[in-house]
């Protein structure tokens, strides 16, 4: 029996399912733990290349059960305009189970979180505006709904009701509360029960007690995967707040959102990118707004998998993956897209910051985001290898200068870097 947490050692956007989807093929049970469809899953794999939204990446090995934990908020509509993608391309999703735990994003969470940035003006976080923080904000403030709700339909009527005269008064508070159309569509307590009750059918076969389905899982000696959303720079408490995500991606929130005791979690992996990408606003001390981040963005292809939006590209920002490290204490690393560097002639890696005001050197990242939005990277720089590595299927075939890359790196985050993809098929992902 084992079981791994895989997690975002970065602002997310690492390669998680990647990694899920290559790991899961001798998993019995893959558990999501946290987000919701904000977080985009990109899998390539013989079947095809897919974008998953909410639904587990091990979702394409039909042996393995995957599990949307209690940690996750859904959307159930969205859940199930999903599902039917997967069933047109061939995969039933008979392997699926849902959290009767997890809680819900309604129409009016939507709402709420695009009156929300609109407000914020010039300090807008970039969310994805699904409707997540609110999700999560009813959850905690204990007043959201959950899926077991939504498996009964009175119960779910008389909540939604319940709850609307509230959100009404919120959203009339707001600035930019005249849209009109919008507000209506988003409060209609017909339209949303009608919607919702449907999707609610049509999900109920996968509705289970998830504490119970990892419970007997670990008892059966089951190998089980934790897949992570976003990643650690976007925690809640650990991240640059308040550029964060509603959730804990880090092992602590993988705990608490599978529903399974910490001191069962075997091993750790972290995913990284060989370079630096975030989605949303908030500091990125190694940004690059000049040809080289270009450059990155075309040849990674980094456009965002839920929104579409172009990611911000840099240089690999080791202070922020040894935080991680330390946060999350990783057994190992993955690190992902070697392949995109393999255009340059000199590579470029951060590995301490320093304030211009006062010339400090942090290897740390602050606690202060204004003060992070002032560091400047501290680089030092390493031959590039200008071969295409996609064909590499071994440590030793790597280039050189590739492999003393990734060496660096492993160097600066104090952990194993135990795989190194080459490319988003299953067959580029290289054990060393």
């Amino acid at each position: 029996m084992s079981v791994i947490a895989v997690v975002g050692a970065q602002w997310g956007d690492e390669g998680k399912g990647r990694v899920v989807d290559y790991l899961a093929e001798s998993a019995d049970l893959v558990v999501r733990y946290g987000g919701g469809n904000n977080a985009g899953h990109t899998v390539v794999n013989p079947h095809g290349h897919f974008k998953l939204h909410l639904i587990p990446s091990g979702i394409f090995h039909a042996r393995t059960r995957n599990l949307l934990g209690n940690g996750v908020v859904i959307n159930p509509p969205a859940l199930v305009t999903e599902l039917d993608a997967l069933a047109a391309a061939g995969f039933t999703c008979d392997n699926l189970l849902i959290s009767d735990r997890a809680h819900l994003v309604m129409p009016y969470h939507v709402l709420l979180d695009q009156l929300d940035e609109r407000e914020r003006g010039s300090g807008k976080i970039g969310t994805t505006s699904r409707g997540i923080g609110p999700a999560y904000v009813d959850k905690v403030a204990r007043r959201g709904i959950r899926v077991v709700d939504l498996m009964d339909a009175d119960d779910f009527r008389n909540r939604l009701a319940a709850t609307l005269p509230r959100v009404r008064r919120m959203v009339s508070g707001y600035a930019d509360a005249d849209m009109t159309d919008a507000t209506a569509e988003a409060t209609d307590e017909g339209k949303i029960a009608d919607a919702y009750l449907a999707a609610g059918e049509r999900l109920r076969r996968h509705v289970a007690d998830g504490q119970q389905v990892v419970d007997e899982a670990l008892e059966r000696g089951e190998r089980i995967l934790l897949e992570g959303q976003l990643g650690t720079m976007r925690d809640i408490d650990w991240g640059i707040y308040p550029y964060v995500t509603s959730s804990s991606p880090i092992p602590g929130g993988a705990s608490l959102g599978a529903g399974l005791p910490a001191v069962r979690i075997d091993r750790v992996m972290g995913v990284a990118k060989a370079y630096t990408t975030a989605v949303g606003a908030g500091p990125l001390p190694t940004e690059l707004d000049d040809a080289a981040g270009e450059q990155l963005r075309e040849r990674g292809a980094e456009y965002g998998t839920s929104t579409g939006r172009p990611r911000r590209c840099g240089w690999y920002d080791a202070v922020a993956v040894r935080f991680s490290v330390r946060l999350a204490g990783y057994s190992s690393i993955a690190l992902t897209k070697l392949d995109v560097l393999d255009g340059f002639d000199r590579l470029r890696v951060a590995r301490a910051y320093r304030d211009p005001a006062d010339g400090r050197e942090w290897t740390t990242v602050p606690a202060s985001t204004s003060t992070y939005e002032r560091l400047e990277p501290v680089y030092e720089e390493l031959p590039g290898w200008r071969t295409d590595t996609t064909g590499c299927r071994t440590w030793q075939s790597l280039p050189a200068n590739a492999r003393a890359y990734v060496e660096r790196l492993e160097q600066l985050a104090g952990t194993p870097i135990s795989h190194v993809s080459v490319g988003p098929e299953r067959a580029q992902m290289i054990e060393r």
